[in-house]
């Protein structure tokens, strides 16, 4: 299985790119992974609502130039369908079962993705009703895949 996160914004915080370089280099056992960034947009303070989505919709443009036409694209979206951690196993497995070798993930910028992102995607996970730092779900989702794995081989870990 071919995994991409293509995500808005290049990570700063050491302890984040720790994380996530660790994370990566024990999925490598399952998966290939890549990490695709793009460029965020500055977002003035007191954006207007016509401002922030044209924010997003830049953010959006080059997310979507990122994802490859034949990929399963899953958005992570406060609003999107929520799941334990055995069912978003089983629902990789039954991607790669059923010939989706390759699957994205898209996370987008302080404000979110665009409708046009939104609409390329195929489903859409939330973790939370809360709001994680975007920067921040990379770690969360690269640790909620690499538990996937483990769940899905009968390895133990997710106990």
């Amino acid at each position: 299985m071919h995994i991409s996160i293509v995500a808005v914004g290049k990570l700063k915080e050491k302890y984040l790119i720790a994380g996530i370089n660790e994370y990566t280099k024990r999925l490598s056992a399952y998966a290939k992974i890549d990490i695709i960034e793009v460029a965020d947009e500055k977002t003035p303070e007191r954006a207007s609502e016509l401002e922030e989505e044209q924010i997003k919709e830049r953010e959006g443009g080059r997310l979507l130039a990122k994802i490859p036409h034949d990929a399963h694209v899953i958005a992570l979206a406060i609003e999107g369908k929520m799941q334990s951690s055995e069912q978003f196993a089983a629902r990789l497995d039954e991607l790669a079962t059923y010939g989706k070798s390759k699957v994205v993930f898209v996370i987008g910028g302080s404000l979110g993705l665009s409708k046009q992102v939104m609409a390329r995607a195929d489903e859409t996970l939330s973790f939370s009703k809360m709001t994680f730092p975007h920067q921040l779900m990379r770690l969360i989702l690269l640790e909620q895949i690499y538990r996937a794995f483990r769940i899905n081989r009968g390895e133990p870990y997710h106990k």
